[in-house]
């Protein structure tokens, strides 16, 4: 069995290592900044104090609180610290983030620390400042694309937002924003394993390039004796050493539960209407012959599109078939999603439902805000920041509107929507962290009232065999290590037709 000197010896231990022992066996608590114009809460003060320190020490930083916690927050508290202090050294912090949060940042800059300069580097006519700023806001893509605008200049601070965007070592994004140079580097992220241990090597080789060793040692000393060979001692080993530089409080933690209100989690099963019943066997006999007689790549392809036409049946027959005028009785789920909004409604509540699909979440708001003839909010990757924003401010303030659609890959990560007090998962995801992603939307610092997340299964179908997954996935940190729907496609004919097939 591998040993905790095996597994360690290869690990690049930093130079300062009177620093390193310093950071591993306290933290000093600063003062918040005196302009900060909100108030730390007592975690949050810690997690700003743990920056502020590694910042000092030039040592990276994976802050990676639960979602909701207020990870921004405790970032600009920290830059602030260092602008009133005078330790900017004159040089500018840089903020990556997906392009759906520039304007969740922009605003949280000016409400908790307007004294803080900032400028927006985002967009078709986006232009580089010439004056000097605190923060430089971009984007992913951008940076990808402009890199020679950032890799010039050497940062005080490189933040990345939702940095699981890094959690692929091989792509060219992930390539270009560790060129990046900066003095230190801080990554921010709820889900620092989505999908494995791998993500968690990638970011960490972000903000501290090298100390995890090799991806290839890394794959050998820690992936395969954790997530093979489930030896819980290297488990172990691996936090001891990542301990110092990674910050993670849950929302079960003791001291923040008791600054959270509960969220209630409910499994709503449905039926499915006759014309599902039809689509559904239908779509399995006529793809079946396909995937009988095909292999390798082809029969992968067939087989992930047998999913999702199994998954948009499930929704509604309207998403798959070219239906004209669709009706709610068509669909059994959207039958009882009109049921617990009329409920919601007269409770006079306001309620975000997700989806994974563009198309459904067009749906939904058609036939929702006819039978209650009002108007639906729907939030959706294609739009505009500045449409986006618009959604989300009119969900917010506005009592009038209290129905928001979002696609989860728009709505389900990095916004605060704690207007709302009820969550519907109107589909289901293979992977459960994102799902948590999204009903942390709700429930999340500045939430008042308690939380009800609704999640919509039709019985004796696919969806059946997605919820049991889901429930099923508990690595040995007691964190999802999600995959996707490929396993799936491994599976023999038998076996898909004995998971896929119709259970009424």
């Amino acid at each position: 069995m591998t040993n905790l000197y095996e597994t360690s010896r290869s690990l690049k231990i930093p130079k300062d290592y009177t620093k390193y022992k310093k950071l591993v066996n306290e933290t000093k608590i600063y003062d918040a900044p005196k302009s900060l114009t909100g108030e730390l809460r007592p975690y949050q003060k810690i997690g700003y104090s743990w920056l502020v320190q590694n910042i000092k020490f030039k040592f990276g930083s994976i802050l990676a609180d639960d979602m909701g916690l207020g990870k921004t927050i405790q970032v600009l508290a920290a830059i602030l610290y260092f602008k009133e202090t005078n330790q900017l050294e004159n040089k500018p912090t840089l903020i990556i983030v997906p392009p759906t949060l520039i304007s969740n940042w922009e605003n949280e800059i000016n409400k908790f620390t307007p004294e803080l300069t900032y400028y927006i580097y985002h967009g078709p006519n986006r232009t580089y400042p010439l004056e000097d700023y605190d923060i430089i806001l971009t984007s992913y893509g951008v940076v990808r694309i402009d890199l020679d605008m950032f890799v010039d200049e050497t940062w005080l601070l490189c933040v990345i937002d939702e940095a699981q965007n890094i959690k692929n070592p091989n792509t060219e994004q992930t390539k270009a924003i560790k060129s990046v140079k900066a003095l230190t580097k801080i990554a921010l992220t709820g889900t620092p394993i989505e999908n494995g241990l791998m993500d968690y090597w990638s970011i960490f080789d972000f903000v501290n390039t090298g100390y995890l060793s090799t991806m290839n040692d890394f794959k050998q000393n820690y992936v395969i004796p954790i997530e093979k060979l489930e030896y819980e001692d290297v488990l172990e080993n691996l936090k001891t050493i990542a301990k110092p530089f990674v910050l993670r409080r849950l929302k079960t933690d003791d001291e923040i539960k008791k600054e959270l209100p509960e969220k209630f989690v409910n499994d709503i099963y449905c039926t499915l209407s006759k014309k599902q019943i039809k689509l559904y066997n239908a779509i399995l006999e006529e793809i079946f012959f396909d995937i009988e007689n095909s292999k390798g790549i082809q029969r992968k392809g067939i087989i992930l599109k047998i999913l999702t036409a199994l998954k948009q049946a499930c929704n509604h027959p309207a998403q798959f078939l070219d239906i004209k005028k669709p009706t709610i009785k068509e669909s059994g789920k959207m039958e009882l999603l009109i049921d617990i909004l009329e409920n919601i409604l007269n409770a006079n509540e306001k309620v975000i439902i997700f989806t994974q699909y563009v198309e459904m979440g067009k749906l939904i708001q058609k036939l929702v805000s006819k039978k209650f003839k009002k108007e639906v909010l729907f939030l959706h990757g294609s739009q505009s920041r500045v449409e986006k924003t618009r959604v989300i401010d009119t969900f917010q303030e506005d009592e009038d509107y209290k129905i928001l659609v979002a696609t989860l890959k728009t709505g389900g990560t990095g916004l605060n929507l704690t207007a709302a007090r009820n969550v519907i998962h109107y589909d289901l995801w293979w992977n459960p962290a994102v799902e948590n992603q999204a009903t942390d939307r709700v429930h999340r610092i500045g939430q008042e009232k308690d939380v009800m997340v609704y999640r919509l299964i039709t019985k004796g179908t696919l969806e059946e065999t997605i919820d049991a997954i889901i429930k099923n996935k508990i690595d040995l940190a007691g964190k999802a290590i999600s995959s996707d729907e490929t396993f799936i496609t491994e599976m023999s004919d038998e076996e898909l037709k004995n998971v896929l097939k119709l259970r009424i």
